[in-house]
């Protein structure tokens, strides 16, 4: 197939570009700049000139292909909302391209909308329109293009990672750093979904090749890793002081990721695994974290 991959050069897009090319797909790249270009060419993809700005560019790129992986995503966080109504709008711009085809659409998503409204286990099966994370927007777009029969995929990613990023684990070292501490809030029993980025873009090639109009794809290996856990392996790594905190701190120590603080973010795979037959084999969150480059990390 010819896909055209949104995100080609960022951290999961340029980990899927190996994955799908080994498979024998053609990569048609989305990049907005000359080094984007150069990067892609260089991995031996197709380069399509666009941006998140502009989503008749990326309606192009979709029209232009046989299917679309939809990655890409402005974490500009002080812009969170706004950048997830840019999200919406991309996806609806694609799916008028794609309208009338059978040409699949993979969108990306996050594991908290799997969550049930009394809390618990993520799972596939489930659709919270009510979450509180505005990053919903993204899965209700999806679902109303799967309304016009577009064929609409969801991929759900929990704390993607390896020893140079790992999620919202990433700015919150950031956080660490300022404060002067890496914190966690009560006893650290707060558990956050997490896989390592290889097992991620191996399941975007599956859900592709294999998937089902509708699906929703859980990327989560580890169900949830406990904060405490979490923080002293950062504690370990980067030299700074662990300490355990209560709700009155949090914003000092998490900054405007204060409402992650004590956020659960579990997540099951158990149904991807099963329908899709993937086989995560990378190293654990807290493998990485211990191997991390902590400086190269902030600088990401």
């Amino acid at each position: 197939m010819r896909v055209f991959l949104t995100g080609a050069t960022g951290f999961i897009g340029s980990h899927i570009i190996p994955e799908l090319r080994s498979r024998g797909h053609h990569v048609l790249g989305l990049t907005r700049s000359d080094a984007g270009a150069r990067q892609l060419e260089a991995a031996g993809v197709e380069v399509h000139r666009g941006s998140l700005e502009e989503p008749e560019t990326l309606a192009l790129g979709a029209a232009a292909a046989d299917a679309v992986i939809h990655c890409a995503f402005d974490h500009n966080f002080a812009a969170f909302f706004e950048n997830t109504r840019k999200d919406e709008r991309n996806i609806a711009a694609m799916g008028e391209a794609l309208a009338g085809t059978t040409k699949p659409i993979l969108i990306t998503s996050g594991v908290g909308s799997g969550t049930p409204r009394q809390g618990g286990l993520a799972t596939e099966d489930i659709l919270n329109p009510l979450h509180a994370n505005p990053r919903i927007v993204t899965e209700l777009a999806g679902a109303a293009l799967l309304a016009r029969r577009i064929d609409v995929r969801t991929i759900r990613l929990p704390q993607v990672h390896d020893t140079t990023r790992a999620g919202l684990i990433t700015p919150l070292i950031a956080e660490a750093l300022r404060a002067g501490a890496i914190a966690y809030v009560g006893e650290g029993k707060t558990r956050w979904a997490a896989a390592h980025v290889s097992d991620v873009a191996k399941l975007y090639v599956l859900a592709l090749e294999r998937g089902e109009p509708g699906a929703r794809y859980h990327a989560s290996v580890e169900e949830g890793v406990d904060a405490r856990a979490i923080a002293e392996a950062i504690g370990k790594g980067t030299g700074l002081p662990v300490r355990a905190i209560t709700e009155d701190d949090v914003e000092h120590y998490f900054g405007w990721m204060a409402p992650f603080a004590a956020l659960d973010m579990i997540a099951s795979s158990a149904w991807t695994r099963a329908r899709l037959g993937w086989q995560p084999e990378g190293p654990d969150l807290l493998t990485d974290l211990a191997a991390m480059r902590h400086a190269d990390a902030i600088e990401a």
